[in-house]
């Protein structure tokens, strides 16, 4: 009990210091009666989730499960950070069933915290390893790869005027031009990889050459696409998914792009967006229901068709016709096993240090 206090207490401290979108949200009066540690059951055929993603990208996707099972599902939205500290604060007590995260950061804060049950090997059994936690607590649902996205009025061709490799944006060609977002998730998992791939020495030189060429500072990778869109920066570090919603809204004459870093390493890293079931869960037979449809055929698609990102469980299933496939981009992307995205703490000391967040 004292080591899962001081984890919820870094944790909740972690969220203030950030700006991670503020204090968690009031979940006064939410939590269900309990049983020895055990959520008493909710009344049969209804599930709880706690999600890190958007209701803009998930909640037509929760409702076509609700069509095709009968389950109702209550769902509370906000970011990633938030919802993994109200769990860490209600810990046993929690109301929730499931925990759907944007990031592998958030996932493994609660599996650090011993908060998930081991899934079941209908769920493990149909990722690859490489995007679901070691301990089987929680599993990749969708795959995003970072990427920069760029004006394409101002770079023309994108394979001689961008860099291979994201280090070399620390140029100082690139003053004034670029656009991050380090306060967001995506991006700090990108940093997490980078202190796992190239030490802290190498990533913190990268950090202060960024920082030494005034980017713009953005809270979120919408912005940063809108930016680049409009002409206000060059390029920016963003995923790749949020491209796709511009051009499927505005057409073709959008002035972004995506360029996949061919170079490897952190810049080009796979992520996934996520779940798991909490061992307080007491619905976990619709949880895990629930976790099975987002990789079942109709889930999958739904990524791949609407949010415009990489199937897991079926990696072969049809993307749209811009998107290039995940296979193709793994050839050069960083390898990193999800579970060594969760170092949060290290990361965002290290973005405190240097002045980049607060």
């Amino acid at each position: 009990m004292k080591t899962r206090f001081l984890f919820v207490t870094w944790f909740i401290l972690l969220l203030t210091a950030c700006g991670g979108g503020g204090a968690p949200p009031d979940v006064s009066g939410a939590t269900t009666a309990t049983t020895n540690g055990q959520n008493a059951a909710a009344p049969s055929g209804s599930l709880t989730i706690y999600s890190g993603r958007s209701e803009s990208l998930i909640g037509p996707l929760i409702a076509q499960f609700e069509d095709a099972t009968g389950i109702h599902v209550d769902v509370r939205y906000g970011s990633t950070s938030e919802m993994a500290g109200v769990l860490l604060e209600e810990g046993d007590r929690s109301p929730a069933d499931v925990f759907y995260a944007q990031d592998p950061g958030g996932l493994a804060a609660i599996q650090m915290a011993g908060l998930f049950q081991p899934l079941p090997d209908s769920i493990l059994g149909v990722v690859p390893e490489r995007f679901r936690a070691v301990d089987g607590t929680w599993t990749g649902v969708s795959g995003r790869a970072r990427v920069i996205v760029y004006n394409t009025d101002v770079i023309t061709d994108p394979a001689a005027q961008l860099p291979a490799d994201i280090y070399d944006f620390i140029d100082p060609q690139w003053d004034g031009r670029l656009g991050w977002a380090p306060t967001n998730a995506s991006f700090q998992a990108m940093v997490t990889a980078m202190r796992h791939v190239w030490g802290e020495e190498k990533t913190r030189a990268w950090l202060e050459g960024i920082q030494a060429n005034h980017p713009l500072i953005f809270e979120s990778n919408t912005p940063i696409v809108e930016a680049v869109g409009a002409g206000e920066i060059d390029a920016g570090f963003v995923n790749h998914y949020y491209l796709y919603r511009f051009l499927a809204e505005q057409g073709e004459s959008f002035a972004a792009r995506n360029y996949f870093l061919p170079g490897g390493g952190p810049g080009s890293l796979i992520m996934v967006s996520g779940a798991g079931i909490l061992s307080s869960a007491g619905n976990s037979e619709n949880a895990q229901r629930f976790i099975e449809y987002l990789l079942s055929d109709p889930g999958q698609q739904y990524f791949a068709e609407q949010t415009f990102e990489y199937p897991l469980s079926h990696q072969g299933m049809n993307l749209p016709t811009n998107l290039p496939p995940m296979a193709a981009l793994e050839e050069s992307a960083a390898h990193i096993p999800m579970s060594d995205l969760g170092d949060l703490q290290g990361t965002q000391d290290l973005l405190i240090n240097l002045g980049i967040i607060d």
